[in-house]
């Protein structure tokens, strides 16, 4: 039977929230670890479903995995691989698993994969990823599944025709066992792409940064084993201190990565939210006055990027002043705004792109629906700003991305709970 979220809001928050290891870093992390029949040991993993549904693929494939979810720990030993046909039911249920591909040509040059799942926030073609494995060498051929065939695999000069995040880390998994040299031109920069890169360089990858947007890698013939401990999810410490902004609450964000924050300090300055970094710790402190709209656009790493925006339009209608949020990488990101609107915000879809947000305004509790994982956690934020009591269907993507959430949250004095629904 399905879960709801059962929510009674408007009540401040104190305490220290735990930030979990990095959902987007796992990914890639995992898929490296068959590039070498010794085994690789990953800490701070996240308990979460994506985390499950992609160990779950590695084991398909013939991968080894021990996985001792209290202690956050991941051993991963491929010392032989049985398939090179990615599974489709597992596939489909998000997008990470398109990173086995990546891997299993590295590995034995061959790999046959469904077209990927995920939350339904807009067109995310996979033309990027095949343009790139051509350009090393690869054979693509699409029918019901994509086939590469990479016995043709060496070292080239890659352009990327947009700077995307698993393009780019498919691309380095696919090139650090190549004979040759690659350049990986326009590659992303995101957190997760520079820590796929530490880590593959623990393995004995040649590989490293050069100038601008470029990945300059030399085959090997092997890789060994390694071990490498998870960043901290910036994407939680972005939501996590919305949610305490919103709630006008004082919390400890603990086990961040200030390294990575540049730009969701910037975004909490702009509206006027009072904090202060201590090392490794996020303080959230209640507001000495009223937040400030904005206007803010998604971008490339260092900008706040898609996933980031959802949270910071609650904080908005809080705010005094229209705000505009304008996320132009997916057309369906904003689905989150009609179900604010059930809770009496005043904000406005103005085109697939751009939504406009006015405050401050008095949320209510409704009964609303998340989409994804990011406009779940966005309501959750709402309902735990909001009078009155709020129920959130559509758990299960939550589940994916954030580890005991409400839990967590309950240890901070929130009134939520899971409840089954009717």
């Amino acid at each position: 039977m399905a879960t709801a979220f059962r929510i009674t809001g408007g009540n401040s928050l104190h305490g220290e929230v735990t930030i979990q290891g990095s959902k987007n870093t796992v990914f890639p992390l995992i898929a490296a670890c068959l590039l070498t029949e010794e085994p690789c040991t990953i800490e701070n993993v996240p308990a979460i479903s994506d985390a499950a549904t992609m160990l779950e693929i590695a084991e398909r494939l013939g991968a080894d995995v021990a996985w001792e979810r209290e202690a956050h720990r991941v051993t991963i030993r491929a010392a032989h691989i049985d398939s090179t046909s990615i599974d489709e039911a597992l596939a489909r249920k998000f997008r990470g698993s398109i990173l086995f591909s990546g891997a299993l040509l590295g590995r034995l040059r061959e790999a046959t994969t469904p077209y990927p799942g995920g939350d339904v926030i807009g067109a995310r073609p996979l033309r990027t990823h095949l343009h790139a494995l051509q350009a090393l060498g690869t054979r693509v051929e699409e029918n019901e599944r994509i086939h590469l065939d990479g016995r043709g695999l060496e070292g080239s000069d890659v352009t990327l025709e947009e700077p995307s995040v698993t393009a780019t880390e498919n691309t380095i998994l696919a090139a650090v066992l190549a004979p040759g040299s690659t350049l990986i031109r326009l590659a992303a920069c995101e957190p997760h792409v520079h820590e796929l890169i530490l880590f593959l360089q623990r393995m004995g990858a040649r590989i490293r940064w050069t100038d601008g947007m470029r990945i300059s890698v030399q085959g090997v013939d092997r890789l060994r084993g390694a071990s490498y401990r998870l960043n901290p999810d910036e994407l939680e410490v972005s939501s996590f201190a919305t949610l305490a902004a919103a709630t006008r609450s004082e919390l400890t964000l603990a086990d961040i990565d200030p390294e990575y924050l540049d730009a969701v300090f910037l975004q909490l300055r702009t509206m006027g939210v009072a904090y202060e970094v201590n090392d490794r710790t996020l303080v959230i402190r209640r507001p000495g006055g009223p937040y400030r709209s904005f206007r803010v656009q998604s971008g490339l790493y260092p900008k706040l990027g898609s996933d980031h925006l959802p949270p910071f339009a609650v904080l908005a209608t809080q705010a005094e002043g229209t705000s505009l949020i304008h996320d132009w990488l997916y057309e369906n990101r904003l689905r989150y705004v009609p179900e604010l609107q059930k809770m009496g915000a005043e904000c406005r879809i103005l085109d697939p792109h751009r939504a406009e947000i006015s405050g401050p305004t008095a949320l209510r509790g409704a009964t609303i629906e998340g989409l994804d994982i990011r406009s779940g956690m966005t309501l959750i934020i709402a309902a735990l700003t909001a009078a009155g009591r709020t129920v959130i269907s559509g758990v299960e993507h939550l589940d994916r991305g954030y580890e005991n959430l409400e839990q967590r949250l309950q240890a901070v004095g929130a009134d939520i709970q899971r409840v089954k629904e009717a």
